[in-house]
């Protein structure tokens, strides 16, 4: 079938491409070392359109996508005074410790701000509090990274969670699978666009039997390009990823206009899950793996990507199916209406071309 080479042929050309990191809009990150002086060195990264929309600047080029040196160093002043409200470290019984200068630095869209804390003077344990982006965005959170090498610590923060003990052990095992299987379910629910690609794949579906082998092609395929991406052996840039992406929702929607062959519709799922697995791995990427924990966290990822699909598929397929009834009460097996579906799969081929224009001219 020619789209199964599509598929494929776009998956091969994705694998000659390099490495690119871009900072997310509302996600923060935060570095920190404790000292055996009780001094906190704090190293806090985020977008530069963040910034500017938080500390009130205009660091961030909109047109070359980067952060603008000679900017960032003019607006040193509203930047520090944000970091040093929103970014502190206490005693834990509120005892402050004192915040030295703030430095900043460009990293391509993002600015990475540092700062030393000195704790010298407070006793017992030691308090990390975060805001940062909360207070202007209550969906915003922060990946918190304590120490360095294979024992560094791994917390994410956000507005229900703002602050933590830098002297608490690492998360527990049961934790680490937990935090990271809701990260799972909630990355494949806020990913309209793999839930598009879902819709659109089963919507001439009506037995069970080809929706399993489209669920567990899927499956597989996008378990290997994010495991592989996670692990960092193979590494694509975003800007290549998100347009193939969009591109496959396009593809599978306008399938619908030609081909109602579901059975052996799983073989060009699994081509296109390879390029979504790309996609589920930078949304991990971001969020991170804990050091001495990343084959659970994979795995609880994973799981938790694989329960939101399920449970996406779980609710399309039986609303198709009464709404085959609705168009056809009178009859004891009822067709899937031709002029749903077309109408369905033309929403979602102009959602796929929008995305493909925003994340090619417009990112």
């Amino acid at each position: 079938m020619k789209g199964r080479g599509v598929g494929c042929g776009l998956l091969a050309l994705l694998l000659t491409l390099g490495h690119a990191e871009a900072h997310q809009i509302n996600l923060s990150t935060a570095h920190i070392t404790v000292r055996a002086d009780r001094q906190i060195a704090l190293d806090v990264a985020l977008k530069g359109s963040d910034v500017d929309r938080v500390a009130g600047t205009s660091v961030f080029d909109g047109k070359t996508g980067l952060v603008v040196a000679s900017r960032l160093a003019a607006a040193t002043t509203p930047i520090a005074a944000y970091i040093v409200k929103n970014a502190v470290v206490t005693g834990a019984g509120g005892a402050a410790c004192e915040a030295g200068p703030v430095s900043l630095a460009p990293d391509q869209d993002g600015v990475v701000a540092r700062v030393i804390w000195d704790c010298g003077a407070v006793a017992g344990d030691l308090v990390y509090r975060s805001t940062v982006l909360v207070d202007v965005e209550p969906g915003a959170k922060q990946v918190v990274l304590i120490g360095d090498g294979p024992d560094a610590a791994q917390a994410l923060l956000d507005a229900s969670r703002t602050e933590l003990t830098l002297t608490a052990p690492p998360p527990s095992l049961l934790d680490v699978i937990g935090r990271y299987v809701e990260a799972g379910i909630e990355h494949i629910f806020l990913g309209y666009d793999h839930i598009a690609f879902l819709i659109a794949v089963v919507l001439w579906a009506r037995r069970l039997w080809p929706v399993i082998k489209i669920v567990t092609a899927f499956t597989i395929a996008h378990s290997i390009t994010l495991s592989l991406a996670a692990l960092e052996i193979v590494v694509i840039p975003s800007a290549i990823i998100e347009p193939a992406i969009a591109a496959s929702i396009v593809f599978v929607a306008v399938e619908n206009f030609f081909s109602r062959d579901i059975d052996r519709r799983w073989r060009d799922t699994f081509c296109f899950g390879l390029i979504h697995g790309f996609g589920f791995a930078s949304a991990l990427q971001e969020f991170g793996l804990p050091p001495g924990r990343v084959v659970p966290a994979l795995g609880s990822f994973n799981l938790g990507v694989e329960i939101g699909q399920i449970a996406i598929v779980s609710i399309v397929v039986p609303a198709l199916v009464v709404l085959d009834r609705l168009f056809a009460p009178s009859r004891r097996t009822a067709a899937r209406a031709a002029p749903l579906v077309y109408t369905i799969s033309g929403v979602i081929a102009l959602l796929g071309c929008y995305w493909i224009v925003e994340r090619t001219f417009l990112a």
